[in-house]
């Protein structure tokens, strides 16, 4: 007799009912979720529609007076009534686009999916897909966003961009759960839908917009009410950010609002950027992505989870539109003493950098800063040519970056366990001149004040002069 079973695990965005979604999965059972990995083990591992019930839900969403725009891998079924520049009919194009990318992220070629095809419907008055047949009463609440295989429903949205990059991150799930056959934790299976949404639309040359990945937004107007990057500030400066170690251990159904995809996304954003891990990562996402994801991390070359840990603490904290992982790798080594005098050079292009000397708790030093360094540009006018902006150790003025003038040199010490809040770097001095005592056993490290994101248009160093006291 055939054990049925409940839907493959699916996953939706904020606000949906995190029990309706996953809440079986942990009613279940030990000897049920047995059956079911079995089960699931047989799935074929590109499954899509079959043409007959596509074509049956084209058939019935245009008798119930539903709009039908088809894509090559999209077609999209929607009650929004057509409004010009709201950007709907370029969906199932930008899905195609964005469908690319996900491939290669996998190493999949595309070519060895000329079959695959999504179904989704986009709603205005969900009642009206749920008389057409198109909704059906099996599937559990949801606020936003909600897939299942190869098909996925969510609500329209007011502002265009957040519109696609649901539409996108569903389109994700789709493409994982079918192609991929995922049943990952939930942190990347989610992290990984939020990071392979996130675009931007840029003009090509024939004058059409067109889908960018980025992972990493440069700019807050690319992805407007996302709200990842300045939900995961806040949870730092409240002390409630959580450790990477806790982000992967996210239980089924946590992912129920803004908090819970901000450190998904931030985590697999950081793993699969940073130079550390990059390549390893990308190695054990193309392996199987089932639920013993987590348990091969450590296979990445080099692993270590206690640096890992830190890492994952020095991106949030200075996380910001734009970051750059390359140009804010951080080098942990001890360091050595320092002797009477020591001269360091600050790279204007890095962020944190380790001074290689390491300081005894209570130490009492003082340095001297000299030098010059580029520090950016001001745009051009409509006749003038770019202005070059310089500085010195103190900074300049003009602009100001979390709450310091821009360009001022900052000297810190890596905190293990701060009196409250994630493990972080307490500045101890600042500018061109400062005395100060040293707050732990550990290195020395400096940076210019200034956004991870803008580090590359900079060129120079600074000089520091470091004595004891």
């Amino acid at each position: 007799m055939p054990v049925k079973l409940p839907a493959p695990i699916r996953y939706a965005l904020p606000g949906s009912c995190g029990l309706g979604e996953l809440g079986w999965m942990r009613n279940i059972g030990g000897i049920g979720l047995v059956i079911l990995l079995v089960v699931a083990a047989t799935w074929p591992s590109h499954s899509h529609a079959a043409p007959d019930d596509a074509r049956a839900i084209v058939a019935r969403a245009r008798q119930a007076g539903l709009r039908v725009l088809e894509g090559r891998r999209l077609t999209l079924v929607t009650d929004r009534p057509a409004r010009a520049g709201d950007g709907v009919e370029d969906l199932p194009r930008i899905f195609d686009e964005a469908f690319a990318v996900w491939c290669r992220h996998f190493a999949v070629a595309a070519d060895s999916l000329p079959d695959w095809h999504a179904i989704g419907c986009l709603m205005v008055d969900a009642e009206r897909f749920r008389t057409a047949g198109l909704l059906p009463d099996s599937l559990p609440r949801f606020v936003n966003g909600f897939c299942a295989d190869d098909r996925f429903w969510l609500l329209d949205q007011s502002n265009p961009a957040y519109r696609r990059h649901l539409l996108l991150h569903e389109g994700v799930h789709a493409f994982t759960l079918t192609v991929r056959r995922l049943a990952t934790p939930p942190w990347y299976t989610e992290g990984i839908a939020e990071y392979l949404a996130t675009h931007r639309l840029e003009k090509g040359a024939e004058g059409r917009e067109r889908f960018v990945s980025t992972p990493l937004p440069d700019r807050p107007d690319d992805v407007p009410q996302l709200g990842r990057i300045e939900k995961i500030r806040g949870l730092r400066a409240t002390g409630d950010e959580p450790s990477l170690a806790a982000v992967l251990a996210t239980p089924a159904g946590d992912h129920h609002d803004i908090a819970a995809y901000a450190a998904s996304w931030a985590a697999t954003a950081f793993l699969a950027r940073h130079p550390r891990y990059a390549a390893g990562f990308a190695t054990v996402e193309r392996g199987p992505l089932d639920t013993a994801f987590n348990d091969r991390l450590p296979t990445i070359p080099g692993w270590d989870a206690a640096t890992a840990a830190r890492d994952f603490d020095a991106f949030t904290a200075d996380l910001d539109y734009g970051y750059d992982l390359d140009r804010c790798a951080i080098d942990w080594s001890a360091g050595r003493t320092p002797g009477l005098r020591e001269t360091i050079a600050v790279d204007a292009t890095r962020g944190w950098q380790n001074s290689g000397l390491a300081l005894a708790r209570g130490s009492r030093h003082a340095l001297e800063v000299t030098g010059r360094f580029r520090i950016g540009e001001l745009p051009a006018g409509d006749s003038a040519a770019p202005t070059i902006l310089e500085s010195e150790a103190d900074g300049i003025s003009l602009r100001w970056y979390r709450g310091r003038p821009l360009g001022r040199l900052l000297a810190a010490q890596w905190i293990e366990q701060p009196e409250r809040g994630r493990p972080r770097f307490e500045i101890l001095a600042e500018g061109s001149r400062a005395d100060f005592t040293a707050v732990a056993d550990g290195p020395l490290y400096f940076k210019i004040n200034e956004s991870p994101g803008d580090l590359g248009d900079n060129a120079g160093s600074l000089t520091v002069d470091l004595s004891p006291r």
